[in-house]
């Protein structure tokens, strides 16, 4: 008895380049991972919302250009900054904590204060450009 064979049908004509090309896909989304983007992740007030805060609920230190940081008119080091601030938030549970930024502060000093803060979980943080006047 004869088999008869069928035709032999391209790899273009067939359902294996649609099967392999969506395996590929998943492939490739599973080793290329997902990027995750980390940042400082704060929560900002309400848009028109105010918040008063008494004067001695609030503590202010200040970036200058070399980027130390200047408490009370004395520069300190950020281990002295921190404890001051875990020393003010045990006395004030609603403590504001403000830091005024001299425009030539290097960027990692402003965003090493930024991360104490938030390690600390202070939930009040405001900063500003110091405004040189001539």
């Amino acid at each position: 008895m004869l088999i008869k064979r069928r035709d032999k049908r391209k790899f273009e004509e067939s359902s294996a380049s649609s099967d392999i090309a969506f395996l590929l896909i998943i492939y490739f989304i599973v080793i290329a991972g997902f990027n995750v983007n980390k940042g400082l992740l704060m929560n900002l007030p309400a848009k028109d919302s105010t918040r008063l805060a008494a004067k001695n609920d609030i503590l202010r230190y200040e970036l200058d250009e070399t980027g130390h940081i200047i408490s009370n008119g004395k520069i300190i080091d950020i281990k002295t900054a921190e404890r001051a601030i875990i020393v003010g938030a045990a006395l004030n549970p609603n403590l504001a904590l403000v830091l005024t930024v001299s425009p030539e502060a290097p960027w990692q000093s402003v965003v090493s204060f930024v991360e104490l803060a938030q390690k600390l979980k202070i939930e009040s943080f405001s900063f500003k450009m110091r405004q040189d006047v001539q």
